[in-house]
């Protein structure tokens, strides 16, 4: 139990810290990896590690289907379609995007899976008509927000910090810096939460893959967002959490938006020479979404010095793989690595 609520266990815990032998000589520094990749249902990913505290709240209401929404090749859909098979109850995801013209990626998965996606005009009154829809069938439907980004939803990375601050410390890193991607944020409060919970020396630095919007500059609507969910989540727990609200103002908060390269999930030859990089030098997949974004900065920064020569960082590896899959992203690799096609030459 954590913070006064239970999971339904479904992991294979914990995941992996791996130190990156190869990466680590090239750039100077001392590179881990925490594999979290490697979770065990629907290829993997870390939205499973907050799905087991979603799944236990949606078994104690009695629901028999699942619905989220997010973006068209939402990895948190997969995961949540993944958990839905696997104990047994019925999982739609809705989406605004539009459907992007062939089956693939996690559109593939989410399929294989059966699990329906429904392409959207509006997100609001879609999703409203979907659990209508389904509510009106019978089903008892319980909603995991885009990510599993809500105050439940930090819980799985509160819990991923504490066991990685017992690996870190085993591993003689207890004061690395961790590198985690800031997307719907859920990741980065709960990591920050379960730090703190254990009384962690790690550090922790979040890389924001996504604009957020509002009337500031990137980081300023970034903050604002921040404030906003970590008020939630304070208010949710009470007593029970290791933060109050005014503890907010005080934080100097260690993130950056200098990697988003202008848009979500856009294809990046920055970000592909990193995914070539880390494929190469360590047989590691990241995707060009989340992870290439956070493994730029790990590489960028080691070579620029804000990272010292010897300092010890943990890349957190989220997954993502079928992200790769998606046409606008792989028509980018396809051309960039036909040159290791060799078809006519013997």
């Amino acid at each position: 139990m954590l913070f006064g609520h239970d999971k339904i266990e479904f992991l294979h815990l914990p995941t992996p810290l791996e130190h990156l032998k190869n990466v680590s000589e090239d750039l100077g520094v001392s590179v881990y990896c925490k594999r979290d990749d490697l979770t065990n249902l629907g290829v993997g990913g870390n939205k499973l590690r907050k799905l087991e505290y979603f799944l236990k709240d949606a078994q104690d209401q009695g629901a028999t289907m699942l619905i989220t929404e997010g973006g068209a090749q939402t990895n948190h859909g997969r995961l949540t379609a993944a958990v839905a098979a696997k104990y047994g109850m019925k999982c739609a995801i809705v989406t605004a995007d539009e459907y992007p013209g062939e089956i693939s990626a996690n559109l593939l998965l989410d399929g294989m899976m059966g699990c329906p996606v429904y392409f959207v005009k509006d997100m609001e009154t879609g999703r409203q008509a979907v659990i209508d829809r389904y509510t009106g069938e019978g089903e008892k439907v319980y909603y995991v927000p885009m990510g599993g980004s809500n105050e439940l939803g930090i819980l799985g990375y509160a819990e991923c910090a504490i066991e990685l601050d017992g690996q870190a410390r085993e591993m003689g890193i207890p004061e690395a810096t961790i590198y985690t991607t800031i997307g719907s944020l859920g990741t980065y409060l709960g990591l920050l939460a379960g730090l703190k919970a254990c009384d962690s020396k790690l550090k922790l630095r979040g890389i924001n893959v996504l604009p957020y919007q509002g009337s500031g500059t990137s980081k300023e609507n970034l903050i604002s967002y921040m404030h906003d969910y970590f008020g939630r989540i304070c208010d949710f727990y009470g007593d029970e959490f290791v933060y109050r609200k005014e503890d907010f103002d005080s934080f100097t908060f260690d993130i950056s938006t200098d990697y988003i390269h202008g848009a979500y999930n856009n294809a990046v030859e920055e970000v592909r020479e990193v995914m070539y990089y880390l494929a190469r030098k360590e047989a590691i997949i990241i995707d060009p979404c989340y992870t290439g974004k956070t493994f730029e900065a790990v590489v960028s920064e080691a070579k620029r010095g804000r990272i010292k020569a010897g300092e010890d960082v943990i890349f957190m590896h989220t997954g993502g793989l079928p992200g790769i899959y998606t046409k606008h992203h792989r028509v980018e690799l396809e051309r960039e690595l036909m040159p290791y096609m060799h078809t006519d030459e013997f």
